[in-house]
């Protein structure tokens, strides 16, 4: 990890040599769990198992006196959530999803351009996240809501809207099975609406062209961010964050487009340098809240809604 005053101690998992990647250097690896939860100078777990031990391992970690960072979409069901936080409250410790999105370059940049004020008042938003990958959901013969893209993508998309404007008046859900009842949610599309805004969540894995990661409307302009964040992209080129400080950085050809009319009615657009993403940042919230008593930036209340919400959206697979 790319940052001082954070360190990898211990990495478990119940065969630790069969890892593909290379062993990290002064990080110790076991199969003892026990020997880990024991462990004193440990003061943070981090959950990244399959969902259905997220509950299990959290529990045990607040057991042993860890604070907890757990994989998203967090929990199977939205009581879980309730359950865990408020168990976590009456042990004094913190647990927090990982919401690693929340600092996407393209996330980051759309925030930056709305509140330029540029775009006047926001009357709809398109968030996307797609893929061209038909391989997977073909692949797979059952459904699985725990398995499904609304569980493991629609919830960092919904996390950033829920992030950014709160919890909506109501949401309309489209969540499909491309291939057929009983196959793989492979395709969703929410609608959360405002008082005076809608922003629309959408992703299929059949988009061999993809639409723009952000798409924004006001009165007075548009923001169009075609490309989404690259950190995702580096990481499966091993090229990581240390040492490379051009890691998850935007070129010009990934630059989103502001279009909009200034106060005297004059016609611009121009190209808007992206801000540069971090996921390390969810580290630097937790250590912050550790260690200095600082609020949580990803707060439970968001956390619990977006439980509650693919759940109730992967119901239309049920």
């Amino acid at each position: 990890m790319n940052r001082n005053h954070l360190k990898v101690k211990t990495i478990y998992a119940r065969n630790p040599d069969k890892g593909e990647w290379e062993k990290a250097p002064g990080v110790h690896y076991t199969d003892d769990l026990e020997a880990l939860m024991h462990d004193e100078e440990i003061q943070l777990i981090v959950v990244c198992t399959h969902i259905d031990s997220h509950y299990s391992y959290a529990i045990m970690a607040l057991d042993h006196g860890k604070h907890v960072l757990v994989e998203k979409p967090f929990m199977l069901t939205k009581e879980e959530a309730v359950s865990i936080f408020q168990y976590a409250k009456e042990k004094n410790l913190i647990i927090q999803c990982y919401q690693n999105r929340r600092y996407d370059s393209d996330f980051l940049t759309t925030k930056k351009v709305i509140e330029s004020g540029k775009l006047g008042d926001l009357l709809e938003m398109e968030m996307h996240y797609d893929y061209y990958r038909p391989e997977t959901p073909n692949s797979v013969s059952h459904f699985s809501k725990y398995n499904s893209y609304l569980y493991g993508h629609g919830v960092h998309t919904i996390d950033q809207v829920l992030s950014y404007f709160g919890k909506p008046d109501k949401i309309h859900y489209d969540v499909r099975q491309l291939l057929g009842p009983g196959r793989m949610n492979d395709y969703f599309d929410l609608d959360f609406y405002y008082p005076s805004l809608k922003v629309s969540v959408k992703s299929s894995y059949f988009r061999l062209k993809a639409r723009p990661s952000f798409a924004v409307y006001g009165k007075k302009g548009t923001f169009i961010k075609q490309t989404e964040d690259r950190q995702e992209e580096h990481l499966k080129l091993f090229y990581m964050p240390k040492g490379h400080p051009d890691f998850g950085v935007d070129l010009p050809e990934h630059y989103g487009i502001l279009t909009y009319l200034d106060d005297e009615g004059k016609y611009h657009e121009e190209k808007v340098v992206s801000e540069k993403g971090d996921y390390a940042r969810v580290y630097d919230d937790i250590y912050q809240s550790i260690v200095y008593g600082k609020e949580k930036v990803i707060q439970d209340e968001e956390t619990i809604t977006a439980m509650g919400i693919i759940e109730q959206g992967i119901e239309e697979c049920t």
